[in-house]
């Protein structure tokens, strides 16, 4: 019999997260330092990551600093060498990357806004999960979670670039499932709803924020550590039999 306990550890294996500098990311890299992963960060402000580094180390944690744009492909690859450089392996992914900067009616969307997002939020999941798949698949093993969000499956005004963008990572994460499931690597989208952060603080504190609440039958928006158990359960053996799904941590949003 498996104990639940055990296989949710991350002891002896090392994960990358991506977007970890601040928010939803800082959370996920936090929750699997504390399942026992040794943990690269990626975000593109070097002192976020510096910050992170401090404090999960002050915990014992060990922790791999990189600072870089997920957009940059080259770059990814050559992250990717500097964590098996560093631990000689790499068991977990999880893509926090993503960027929504602007709320904006679809009709006045600029090619430039639109090209900015999916660069960062399809493409930089995409090259993330190609160059962490080469290593997976080496080694016959692997968990790739890719944070996707509610609004891949529900509308919402002035968010089309974002909503596209994660309904399209959702897809990405289903074809990579199907395609690497024979060779021990998984991969698995995580679909969070509103949690505050800095990114989504300037919505939630419009006159948008009541609409939101009022939206969740839980009443309330999510606290970023909410979400770390979540990512531990994908990246972790206590998912083992799971791959080419979404699990959504929205406090019900999509339930309505």
């Amino acid at each position: 019999m498996t104990d639940v306990n055990t296989a949710l550890r991350l002891d002896g294996r090392t994960a990358w997260v991506t977007g970890a500098g601040k928010g939803l990311g800082r959370a996920v890299a936090v929750a699997l330092s504390q399942a026992g992963a040794s943990v690269a960060v990626t975000a593109r402000t070097a002192g976020d990551l510096e910050t992170l580094e401090a404090e999960l180390g002050a915990h014992g944690g060990k922790v791999l600093v990189l600072p870089g744009s997920v957009a940059d492909s080259a770059a990814m690859s050559g992250l990717v060498e500097r964590i098996v450089g560093w631990t000689g392996r790499l068991d977990a992914l999880v893509n926090c990357a993503g960027i929504s900067p602007h709320f904006t009616r679809s009709e006045k969307v600029t090619d430039e806004d639109w090209q900015q997002v999916l660069d960062v939020n399809l493409q930089g999941t995409f090259y993330c999960c190609r160059e962490a798949g080469k290593v997976m698949l080496d080694q016959g093993a692997g968990s790739i979670v890719n944070v996707s969000s509610v609004h891949a499956s529900t509308g919402f005004e002035r968010i089309a670039p974002y909503a596209a963008s994660k309904g399209a990572v959702e897809a990405l994460t289903r074809a990579l499932a199907v395609e690497w499931a024979d060779r021990g690597v998984r991969v698995n989208s995580l679909a969070p709803g509103y949690f505050r952060t800095d990114l989504s603080s300037g919505l939630l504190d419009s006159r948008w924020g009541e609409r939101i609440v009022r939206g969740t039958p839980l009443g309330r928006v999510g606290d970023v550590e909410e979400l770390g158990g979540a990512a531990v359960f994908l990246a972790s053996d206590a998912s083992r039999f799971v791959t080419g799904t979404t699990l959504t941590v929205d406090g019900g949003w999509t339930a309505w």
